[in-house]
């Protein structure tokens, strides 16, 4: 017997019918289940009992989402203290980290009985510094997005202190290579394999023909700094999407490998390059 946790985000399975038939399905195997609603209020109680998700976790095998990549993004910095792989079922749109959909989701005995390969997602942490103090921090499983509202900002990028670019523009994306495939590549960045360690650093809409996105190694310390920061010109820091962070002039977003990564579980079922090819256009 098996202890699996079920992250119900509660606006993708609001009457948890999707939460009552996979754990339905997984007690029958002889596991046991436990549920925890995430991502917001829950419209109704679930007919049955659930738990916080710090409780829940503990003693966890398996982590089971139910909802989409944005549920696996808010609940990632408080998994990744624990070892139990995660496995995603997409109940929303594209869906890229999420392995399976509900066409699939029988799969997920499979996954229960360890029939998984657990691999390891480099995480990474995101700091701002104002005048030498920290006043922000989190930890990203996609990246740190550092932009404009409506006008465009003045950002400088550095690794380990060397300076990499400066320009003006919408704003700058530092990613994982899981994030490599969201608003990193959307910008004109790589695509890079998740189980690799790197930081890619886009620009976002740069106003100049040199600013190209950078693959740096995972040893490095980014440092994006904004200027001409006023009331009239506001910039903003966004970690994998969790609401925004104002942020002032000459303030230091720095970026780096985290201590910490997800453990994703993979059954196997597509490559990243069938998934990329399926969920971001056909193949030629």
């Amino acid at each position: 017997m098996r202890k699996i946790v079920l992250c119900t985000n509660v606006q993708r399975d609001g009457d948890f019918s999707c939460t009552a038939h996979v754990k339905a399905m997984l007690e029958a195997d002889g596991h046991s289940v436990v549920v925890s609603p995430v991502c917001g209020e829950a419209a109704a109680e679930p007919p049955f009992p659930a738990k916080e998700l710090g409780a829940a976790l503990e003693g966890a095998d398996l982590l089971v989402t139910l909802g989409g990549d944005g549920t696996i993004l808010r609940i990632a910095p408080e998994v990744m203290l624990h070892d139990a792989p995660l496995v995603g079922v997409n109940l929303g749109h594209t869906g890229f980290l999420t392995e399976l959909d509900r066409d699939n989701i029988g799969l997920l005995r499979q996954a229960a009985a360890g029939g998984f390969t657990a691999v390891p997602r480099m995480m990474l942490d995101v700091e701002i510094r104002r005048g030498g103090e920290r006043v922000f921090s989190d930890t990203v499983l996609n990246d740190a997005v550092i932009s404009g509202i409506v006008q465009n900002v003045r950002l400088t990028a550095y690794g380990d202190g060397k300076h990499i670019l400066a320009f003006s523009g919408d704003g700058i994306i530092v990613a994982s290579p899981t994030g490599s495939t969201a608003y990193s590549m959307a910008a004109g960045g790589p695509l890079v394999e998740p189980s690799s360690e790197a930081i890619v650093l886009t620009p976002i809409c740069a106003h100049m023909l040199a600013a190209r996105s950078f693959v740096l190694g995972p040893e490095r310390t980014v440092t994006v700094v904004p200027s001409d920061v006023s009331e009239g010109r506001r910039c903003v820091l966004s970690a994998d999407g969790r609401g925004l962070v104002d942020l002032l002039d000459g303030d230091q977003v720095t970026v780096k490998k985290s201590a910490h990564r997800l453990l994703m579980a993979d059954l196997g079922t597509k490559s990243f390059y069938e998934t990329a090819f399926e969920k971001l256009g056909e193949r030629a």
